[in-house]
């Protein structure tokens, strides 16, 4: 049986687009930017399950991003965030994202529990001309209860498929820790039985 899985990637620029290609065909596109949404999908196996991923690459053009993320929050069971670590700017992006899933989630979301969020530092080769520091991306995520790890889409093809099973096995924890918080059918009608007969002895 096929469990399905969605991730929203969420990234200023091309970065994200250049991870997702990665994980999939194992190639680096270089620089690259899109004025279209794409959902790519992918089956794989993963701890024994047999897993069809769907993975939502939003519009890369600034001018077209979308930021309220609601809808998003609803179909997505999990995030990858991504910024440049000699971009400070995109840091910043990533930063109100990540606050932006936290606050939806607290204030307008009926989840039982929170979605995986995973913070991406990308351009790892390029630390010479570093303005984030790993430091500074590790305390983001841990204050929003967030994964975190920095990498190199253009030379690390191995990081980047872990860091996508990363997310995935956040993801499937996620589901079993709901299926244990839901009661099972028996015990629910059990328990309404006591409650109704518990306030009739009550009463007498």
């Amino acid at each position: 049986m096929l469990q399905f899985l969605h991730i929203r990637l969420c990234e200023r620029s091309f970065f994200v687009t250049a991870l997702t290609v990665r994980f999939l065909t194992k190639r680096f596109i270089g620089e690259y930017a899109s004025n279209f949404e794409s959902i790519y999908n992918k089956y794989l196996c993963l701890e024994g399950k047999q897993l069809n991923l769907e993975i939502y690459d939003p519009c890369s053009q600034l001018w077209k991003a979308k930021f309220s993320l609601t809808s998003e929050l609803h179909w997505a069971d999990g995030f990858v965030i991504v910024y440049d670590i000699s971009d400070r700017s995109s840091f910043a992006y990533a930063k109100a994202l990540i606050y932006r899933i936290r606050e939806l989630q607290s204030s307008h979301c009926k989840r039982a529990m929170e979605s995986a969020v995973l913070l991406v530092g990308n351009k790892q080769d390029l630390c010479h001309v570093r303005e984030v520091g790993w430091e500074e991306g590790q305390k983001l995520a841990l204050d929003n209860r967030c994964q975190f790890c920095e990498l190199s889409a253009a030379e690390q093809c191995l990081e980047v498929e872990m860091m996508f099973n990363r997310i995935i096995k956040d993801i499937l924890t996620n589901f079993r820790l709901k299926e244990k918080r839901r009661p099972s059918g028996s015990k629910s009608m059990a328990k309404l039985i006591n409650n109704v007969f518990g306030k009739r002895r009550k009463s007498v």
